[in-house]
């Protein structure tokens, strides 16, 4: 029977790439949760992707036996775009480790996963990774570390994941620190933190339980979808499926629903009793999409395959949101939602891998909050539903708070990154280990505009930044439209900042004068905005000889068929449509 009182809930919080996943390959290791013989890096990492780029995706729940306790180990993503599910994970424990890598010393990103962990009153266990690689500065981040969270040096745990040393100290400050759930005598509630799909099984729950028990073949609900279930199977992950009766509360593990439909679970809702009125846990956000962006399939075949996909991928991911869309130039498609550029690029990569589709993903954008002149308010998410300037009273645009940290040499060019990302510094602060901090503001629209890469390239890959929305404030904003022979092609419609447009439009124009092939007729490219034409070529036409039959004769002969060419082609210009491939633009779409 499992004490209540010999449990430890914690996770491990990093940076990317900073040891998290090595330190618990190394815990699984020396607990003998997974032998020896059968460990492998990144054991909790369960996709192939996760592996590839060294970076945690899914949260993959652990328990090990150590010492006649039970450790209950959340391996969480430390990528910004999944900063709730990551405050779920911090709901369901009582402590964490605070892993910081030795020869970078502390980033943006933990910064704010720390200040969670903060918020959340949780025990926090200073560390320390890599401490045997020639570049480590075990003494300068030791320092930098016990000031940041105002603690002794020799408080801070010296680890190695790759060789294991430390790591058993660091199990024995968990039982030691971290304290076991308290008791309760209430109604369940246990709280999801994440959940996974089975063909087999539909969706496996992986839930703490806060109060009461969890019973196999009971029946539940969802305090916030109200959907109803019987619990098929409860059980703990060993890091596999280990099924049991019941789970009671302070336990971690998993509870198998037989949900088969997406849209009904959601990380942070809570599993209750199906006739009980107890309410959700305190936490609970609905997941909303940051950023938008159209998936197209290469082949319109394939578009019954990609909306299967699509509810497939829905089912393990609460956080995606689609709606099926057309375009004139590359067929139909889907709208998707996504929490951040790395969501939508694992989503998009997930499509290609794990479902062999070949994809057209347009440039993603934010949504617009926009008033009419008329009155009406709307909420754009796509460049061809944008009004004209001339039927807009205001536009808000998303804005976020950016955390940067970097050396102090590379300040004066991402001053000027900022600068053309339309960013406001707001403070500049040099930390313990001589390092620049900068917090700025700008667009959500800019930090698309490769405002990260960039960040990285100027920096040559030292500088970490993470960022939190702000809201919505008032937007310079307008819609760019291309014509194509005088005709609008909404596939080439951006949503653009106004002190950028003439530099986009020209950009644009060049580019498809470069590509598009030469007609029958004098072609024109035009970039529009604001109601007037900023930018525009003209492509010369095609040219046949018409006169190379004619042998001798008068020469009026030879100016009756050039006459006949000439109002040929002037119908041509007036009716004369242009097929734009789609190889033109994935062209413009990757430029």
């Amino acid at each position: 029977m499992t004490n209540i009182n010999n449990i430890r809930n914690f996770a491990i919080i990093a940076h990317i790439d900073h040891g998290k996943s090595t330190l618990s390959d190394r815990m699984l290791e020396i607990t003998k949760t997974v032998p020896k013989r059968l460990m492998k890096n990144q054991a909790l990492d369960s996709m192939e992707l996760e592996r590839e780029r060294g970076i945690t995706i899914k949260m993959a729940p652990v328990r090990m036996n150590y010492r006649n306790h039970i450790l209950n180990l959340i391996d969480t993503p430390g990528h910004i775009d999944f900063a709730y599910e990551v405050s779920r994970a911090m709901s369901a424990i009582e402590g964490v480790i605070l892993l910081v890598d030795a020869t970078q010393g502390i980033e943006a990103q933990t910064m704010s996963v720390l200040n969670e962990a903060k918020k959340q009153n949780l025990v926090i266990i200073p560390a320390l990774s890599k401490i045997d690689s020639p570049l480590a500065r075990v003494d300068d981040i030791k320092t930098e570390l016990s000031m940041l969270l105002d603690i002794d040096d020799n408080e801070i745990f010296l680890t190695s994941g790759k060789t294991g040393v430390g790591v058993e100290e660091l199990l024995d400050a968990v039982i030691e620190k971290i304290p076991a759930p308290k008791k309760t005598n209430k109604d369940t509630q246990a709280l999801i933190f994440d959940f996974k799909y089975s063909d087999h099984k539909g969706i496996i729950l992986f839930l703490r339980v806060v109060n009461g028990q969890l019973k196999k073949r009971d029946n539940y609900k969802f305090a916030i979808a109200k959907e109803s279930f019987k619990a098929m199977e409860v059980g703990v992950l060993k890091p596999d499926e280990e099924s049991r009766d019941e789970l009671k509360a302070g336990e971690i593990g998993y509870l198998v629903t037989g949900i088969k439909k997406p849209g009904i679970v959601n990380v942070g809702d809570t599993v209750i009793e199906q006739n009980s009125n107890t309410k959700a846990l305190d936490g609970y956000m609905s997941p909303e999409p940051v950023i938008w962006a159209s998936i197209y399939p290469e082949s319109q075949d394939d578009l019954a395959l990609l909306k299967q996909s699509l509810e497939r991928l829905k089912l393990m991911d609460s956080s995606l949101s689609y709606e099926e869309e057309s375009s004139g130039v590359i067929g139909r498609g889907f709208r998707c939602g996504f929490l951040g550029m790395l969501h939508m690029e694992i989503i998009t990569e997930r499509l290609r891998r794990e479902f062999n589709l070949d994809l057209v993903v347009t440039l993603p954008t934010a949504a617009f909050e926009v008033e009419l002149k008329n009155g009406k308010k709307e909420t754009i998410y796509t460049p061809a539903k944008f009004p004209d300037d001339g039927e807009i009273k205001n536009i808000k645009e998303e804005w976020v708070r950016a955390h940067i940290i970097m050396p102090p040499e590379f300040l004066s060019p991402v001053l000027q990154l900022i600068r053309d990302h339309e960013g406001i510094v707001e403070n500049t602060e040099t930390l313990l280990d001589g390092r620049t901090e900068l917090l700025v503001e700008l667009p959500l629209r800019e930090l698309m505009r490769n405002f990260f890469d960039k960040i990285k390239n100027v920096t040559s890959g030292f500088a970490s930044l993470s960022y939190d929305i702000l809201g919505m404030r008032e937007g310079n904003v307008t819609r760019m439209d291309v014509l194509i022979a005088e005709e609008i092609n909404p596939a080439f419609s951006k949503i653009v900042s106004k002190s950028r447009v003439k530099e986009e439009a020209d950009f644009m124009v060049s580019k498809l004068d470069e590509l598009l092939p030469r007609q029958q007729f004098v072609l024109k490219i035009q970039a529009k905005a604001m109601g007037k034409i900023i930018s525009s070529r003209k492509k010369s036409a095609t040219r046949k000889d018409v006169t190379a039959k004619l042998y001798g004769g008068d020469v009026t002969r030879k100016r009756k068929l050039l006459e006949k060419q000439k109002k040929g082609k002037k119908k041509l210009l007036a009716k004369g449509k242009v097929h734009i491939s789609q190889d033109v633009f994935l062209k413009v779409l990757r430029s």
